[in-house]
């Protein structure tokens, strides 16, 4: 029989697909890398276009909450004003209840009654005099309590002057109720 050697055929297949596969891994590995190199850049340029969108969202953040703070220092001084207005028009608008009030005080004193102090505290005013009897002080107690103004006159002390012609010391006290006025004043 013919002596056909067939090894180095084979070898050179085997030679042939163990290039064709080492072309082949080499194809893939290169594809592979470039499908790695391609994906990383795309994930970094989402990440760094979220970083740039998270910045722009921190500086505007910052940007309104400069601004919250601004208005609520407005409202603050707003609502300062506000209180200073209503003090302001209260004062303004009490300044003639003083004057009536003085005015009714001179109404409600009868002849022989004299003030010595006349003391405010709130709603209630005191009053220290002198009367020639204890009759013109019921009367003072009855013309505060019968006007608009007064109410409730608690006599708090009466005593007789020692000197003859002095007539007698009284401390009476009495609630302010002050009436709408509101059209007497048109």
């Amino acid at each position: 029989m013919a002596n056909i050697n067939l090894l180095p055929w084979r070898e050179e297949l085997r030679e042939e697909r163990k290039q064709e596969f080492l072309v082949g891994l080499g194809t893939t590995v290169a594809i592979a890398a470039i499908i790695l190199f391609v994906g990383d850049r795309v994930v970094n340029s989402f990440i760094d276009h979220q970083t740039t969108k998270n910045n722009f969202l921190r500086e505007q953040i910052s940007y309104l909450d400069r601004e919250i703070a601004e208005i609520r220092e407005l409202q603050r001084q707003k609502s300062e004003l506000t209180e200073r207005m209503t003090v302001i028009q209260e004062l303004q608008g009490n300044r003639p209840v003083i004057v009536r009030l003085f005015d009714e005080l001179v109404r409600a004193l009868p002849d022989g009654v004299y003030y010595n102090t006349i003391t405010r505290d709130g709603d209630q005013i005191s009053f220290q005099g002198v009367a020639e009897s204890n009759n013109r002080v019921s009367a003072l107690m009855r013309s505060m309590d019968d006007s608009e103004w007064f109410e409730n006159p608690l006599l708090e002390q009466i005593s007789a002057a020692g000197a003859e012609g002095e007539g007698n010391s009284f401390q009476l006290t009495v609630q302010v109720t002050a009436p709408d006025i509101g059209g007497e004043e048109e």
